[in-house]
């Protein structure tokens, strides 16, 4: 498969309590607010009264859910997934949350991130006479949990006992007929937050779909904590959880890329982060130019910034069809660039005898950046100059974000001046990559940026 945008990880949601709002109809809000994260599959379980029952199914969630389908939902708790695979093919029965029955009842789950030791996992499981029914890490730590179950007294107990031997990025969430259970890996690649709605408690993986149902934020869920939510209300376990913030290592392209810019990640404003990145972009990479547009949705934010660094008027260079496929699923580089052609047209009004500063979060391929540079000088562009307000891309990721491997990133084939004259860009910037932690205000570098240096946390 070729690549010109990552691909989006995974969402999750989950509502325990009494509200207003049926929690499947509520999970189905959230999902709906977390669909930039996964756009293959999706899925909806619930617990009524012990009784476990979900739905789901490939597609997007207004494709799979309907009137009828969240009216056969019901229950006083319910998770959600959203998911793009990055670990286990795409199709049906990797589908989340991954419904299991074992030997203490049965149990959902759904996950966000990869694991790294998945085949060493699978194959002691497999040893000892597991059976699977999926390819997805989900239900590995489904059955890690399950084995930990027969040695101790609560769901929670064996999650916790389990999680030292799951190595990796990891948001967790587990329901048992009694219980919703939540849990983030001890390095806190990906983001998890708690809300809470009147007398319902709600997890989701970002704080917009806390707003979607209008739920009152309480605070992110601490890197190896697990949370237990039951009749008696929320309990918080730390046992896993390391002694300083100094570990830490949240995804730094949930801030660049995937997270949803009205989300807040461990006390950072998403949308404040691509300002400042665009704004260190203008510093670093000034040129004189006319205007200064984004490539629509993703460089939105970075380009108000550069236009604020800059001086330089911001302006609508696009307008985007949104009913258009994701260009990175076209089997060959024709279809992709007539889906460009089809996704995005440049307004000449705009951009006509013009020099344009454009601006991006990434460049994978080098391909779609090509597309779209030759759209803007077939409307009139003078010149176009390219802004990226992330660094070179170098290394794949095994955290969970489907960065494609080394031979497939074109940084790693061209210096930045053969990629400008490979795009067809008068000039190129990116952001340099020692700025990163001025995205997060971090103090010490508390998040993971092994797309850009090759410095992976997990081995």
């Amino acid at each position: 498969m070729s690549f010109s945008k990552f691909h989006e990880e995974c969402g999750v949601f989950g509502i325990y309590g009494d509200t207003d709002i049926e929690p499947a109809r509520a999970v189905y809000l959230g999902l709906y607010a977390l669909q930039h994260r996964g756009q293959e599959s999706c899925g909806i379980a619930v617990s009524d009264m012990g009784v476990i029952d979900f739905h789901k199914d490939m597609g997007l969630v207004g494709e799979v859910f309907d009137e009828a389908s969240l009216n056969k939902l019901k229950g006083q708790i319910a998770i959600g997934h959203v998911r793009y695979s990055t670990t286990g093919n795409a199709m049906a029965e990797n589908s989340q949350p991954t419904v299991l029955r074992y030997a203490k009842g049965r149990l959902a789950i759904a996950h966000n991130g990869s694991i790294v030791n998945a085949k060493e996992i699978r194959d002691s499981l497999a040893e000892s006479g597991a059976m699977f029914q999926t390819t997805a890490d989900s239900e590995l730590i489904a059955q890690v949990i399950a084995k930990h179950r027969t040695k101790t007294d609560s769901i929670e107990d064996a999650l916790v006992s389990a999680m030292p031997s799951i190595k990796g990025a990891y948001c967790v969430l587990l329901m048992s007929p009694r219980k919703l259970i939540a849990a983030r890996d001890p390095m806190g690649f990906r983001p998890l937050v708690i809300g809470k709605l009147r007398n319902s408690y709600v997890v989701a993986s970002e704080t917009c779909a806390l707003d979607a149902i209008q739920a009152e934020f309480v605070r992110d869920v601490a890197p190896g904590e697990v949370i237990v939510i039951d009749s008696w209300g929320l309990h918080s376990i730390k046992t896993n959880c390391p002694n300083d913030d100094s570990t830490r290592r949240t995804c730094i392209f949930e801030y660049i890329y995937f997270a949803r810019p009205d989300s807040v990640i461990d006390g950072i404003n998403v949308h404040a982060s691509r300002l400042k990145a665009g704004e260190l972009l203008a510093k670093q990479h000034p040129v004189d130019a006319d205007i200064v547009i984004p490539v629509p949705d993703s460089g939105i934010d970075a380009a108000i910034g550069y236009a604020r660094g800059s001086g330089i008027p911001y302006g609508v260079g696009f307008v985007r069809n949104n009913y258009v496929g994701r260009t990175f699923i076209k089997p060959s580089q024709q279809m992709r660039r007539e889906s460009i052609d089809i996704k995005l047209t440049a307004m000449s009004q705009s951009v006509k005898g013009k020099r344009v500063i454009m601006v991006d979060d990434s460049i994978v391929r080098g391909s779609t950046s090509a597309n779209i540079i030759r759209l803007l000088k077939k409307a009139g562009a003078t010149e176009v100059h390219v802004r990226i307000s992330s660094p070179t891309l170098h290394w794949p990721c095994y955290y969970g974000t489907d960065i494609p491997t080394r031979e497939e990133l074109t940084s790693n084939h061209n210096t930045v001046e053969q990629l400008c004259e490979l795009i067809g860009a008068d000039s190129l910037g990116f952001l340099d990559k020692n700025s990163l932690g001025e995205l997060v205000n971090a103090k010490c570098k508390n998040y993971c940026d092994a797309c850009f240096t090759g410095d992976y946390p997990v081995k």
